[in-house]
């Protein structure tokens, strides 16, 4: 939490600084966005953005595939062999249940999170494993292939009228949907956001590609509603929940 804190301080104070373009003159994203239980449909002109031949899956919110489900995105052999040696008691083991995804598939989860926008620079406060994500709109590039990758990956923006199209590399391998489909550190994701004119929801697409682990590309859509008096609880994640699991699977099982 104090982590959190620190960043988004010394990120505000990064942002005082002269910027390439004054983000004053673009829809202010600013605020608490929580994320609400039913699922929408995607808008027909942000499905028409979307990259030929892309795939639109069903798994936002508390939605999940079952296994051997992927939503339409082809799996290469490699994403194949993975997801056949993937068992779900894996993932809550002791040193394991705790670990957190990556932005890939953490954004498509029903948790709420904040924005904070300054001049160059949007800070996304996300309330799952207590992530935080510095997206630059100072012009800035990406950094070289062999920088260091990271569960948020590096992200950069720029505005296409209303719409923030956020550009995202540098991710470390990590969870693509939540049934053994891994994505590698080759994973590149593009998302648009936008403000509906009454101000009070925030949509956006999420698109992703992966040469190493899919044969074609996906996309997902998510929505949040404003809620001026909200705030991001603290996530917490206790590792003993893993042995809270392990008891009742393993009575399920005798």
């Amino acid at each position: 939490m104090r982590r959190g804190i620190a960043v988004i301080a010394a990120a505000l104070l990064a942002a005082s600084l002269p910027a390439a373009a004054q983000d004053a003159e673009h829809p202010d994203l600013s605020g608490f966005w929580s994320a609400p239980l039913q699922a929408f449909p995607m808008p027909e002109d942000l499905k028409a953005k979307l990259p030929p031949g892309t795939v639109v899956i069903d798994d936002t919110g508390p939605a999940e595939f079952p296994r051997g489900e992927y939503g339409g995105l082809e799996l290469t052999p490699a994403a194949e062999a993975l997801a056949a040696d993937w068992q779900p008691e894996d993932d809550m083991a002791l040193d394991r249940v705790c670990l957190a995804p990556s932005i890939v598939y953490s954004l498509q989860g029903p948790f709420p999170f904040e924005i904070v926008q300054a001049p160059g620079l949007l800070v996304f406060r996300y309330e799952y494993y207590d992530q935080v994500r510095l997206i630059y709109t100072d012009g800035r590039g990406h950094p070289p292939a062999d920088a260091p990758h990271s569960k948020m990956g590096h992200s950069i923006g720029h505005w296409e009228g209303d719409e923030l199209v956020v550009d995202t590399t540098h991710l470390a391998p990590s969870t693509i949907t939540n049934n053994g489909l891994f994505h590698s550190d080759k994973a590149h994701m593009i998302e648009r956001y936008r403000v509906s004119q009454d101000g009070k929801r925030l949509e956006a697409t999420q698109w992703f590609e992966d040469p190493e682990m899919l044969a074609n590309s996906g996309a997902r859509f998510v929505a949040w509603q404003k809620d001026p008096a909200g705030y991001v609880h603290p996530y917490e994640c206790d590792p003993t929940f893993a042995l809270e699991y392990q008891g009742v699977a393993g009575a399920s099982a005798e």
